[in-house]
Formats: structure tokens, C-alpha cells, sequence
């Protein structure tokens, strides 16, 4: 675990952080209630570049931890939990409908269909054919649900993002970077509060 030092000219704040490098291009900051910092970055960002990010971004952080720090670290309530499960188990209905209307588009064959709690990702694909999907789709648009669908399968002919893997996804929805758009600027909201 690393420490972020913010010295305020009341007090010195050691934060501790968790630094999470995957295939992203840019550094993200996300504070859960209870205050533990989680640092999103890029797998080739040095430690030392993502101290220096986070020194810039000090009075953001101090503000938010502060707040996120008075909340309890679990928010789920017993309510929540039902609700959660009543999505899971929509979910585990619903997208095997999905994916058998859009395979008819896509082509390839899958194995299996899992339903997910995944925090970062919104669906996946594996080698051996099995299609992953976030329960959280359920809370999105019906329109953007499809559009992960459709990635997903295409995945079944291309294991890759190549040139020919979009130009697959662009014939079966030709807007699909619409619905890529909002998933990347909405995605963090779909979550049971």
C-alpha cells in the first residue's frame, strides 16, 4: 500500500492508496466512502508519475476524502443487496435473449453466458467462449446493453480490437460509438445507491 502525505496548515493527512494499472490511457482518482483511494493507471505509468499526478490533484483529494471518510466503508444495505440480486438474476434472463437475437448478426459460436460483478469492465469475451456481462448493464439504456452484446460476439470472430473487429461492430450497429460514448462518460453511474 502506498501513502499519499497532504499537509494542510492544521494537519498532516497520510492517505493510504491502491494503485490498479490496466490497458487505460489516462490516470483516474476514485475515493469509496469509508475514504480508501483508488488510483487507476495506465500499465507503463511509473510510480514516481503517479505520485506527482496525485500531488497536483491534493485539494480535490483532501475535499473528497474528507467527505468520503465521515461515510461507512459498506453502503450496501440489506435492501440494496435484494435489489442487487432481483438485477442479477434479470440479468442472467435477459442477456442470453440478446446475445441468441445478435449472434443471427455477428456469426461465431459461444459456450457459455456468465453474469458479472465486474468493477472496470463491462463485458469479455475468452478464448474458450465464454461471454461475461455486467449486471450493471441493466441499468443502462436498452440500446447500450446492445451495443456491449454485439462487442462481446464480435469478439467470437476477432479475438482483438483490429480494424476488421470495429468495421463487424459497425456493420450490425452502425452507431455504435454513440452508445461507446455514453458508457464511458456514464458508466460510473450505474451503480444502486
Amino acid at each position: 500500500m502506498n501513502i499519499l502525505t497532504i499537509e494542510t496548515s492544521e494537519k498532516m493527512y497520510e492517505i493510504p492508496y491502491e494503485i490498479i494499472r490496466s490497458k487505460r490511457r489516462s490516470i483516474s482518482i476514485e475515493i469509496k466512502p469509508g475514504g480508501a483511494l483508488i488510483v487507476r493507471a495506465p500499465r507503463l505509468i511509473s510510480t514516481a508519475q503517479i505520485l506527482l499526478f496525485l500531488q497536483a490533484k491534493q485539494t480535490w483529494i483532501l475535499k473528497h476524502y474528507l467527505k468520503q471518510k465521515s461515510l461507512p466503508s459498506t453502503p450496501q444495505t440489506t435492501e440494496n443487496s435484494a435489489l442487487v440480486k432481483r438485477y442479477k438474476e434479470a440479468a442472467a434472463e435477459y442477456f442470453p435473449k440478446r446475445v441468441a437475437y445478435y449472434q443471427t448478426l455477428t456469426g461465431g459460436t459461444y459456450e457459455r453466458i456468465t453474469i458479472r460483478d465486474q468493477k472496470t469492465r463491462w463485458g469479455s469475451c475468452s478464448s474458450n467462449g465464454t461471454l461475461s456481462f455486467n449486471w450493471r448493464l441493466m441499468l443502462a439504456p436498452p440500446r447500450v446493453l446492445d451495443y456491449v452484446v454485439v462487442h462481446e460476439l464480435c469478439h467470437l470472430t476477432y479475438m482483438n480490437h483490429s480494424k476488421d473487429f470495429w468495421s463487424k461492430v459497425e456493420e450490425v450497429m452502425p452507431e455504435y460509438k454513440e452508445y461507446r460514448l455514453w458508457l464511458k462518460n456514464n458508466g460510473s453511474t450505474l451503480r444502486i445507491s
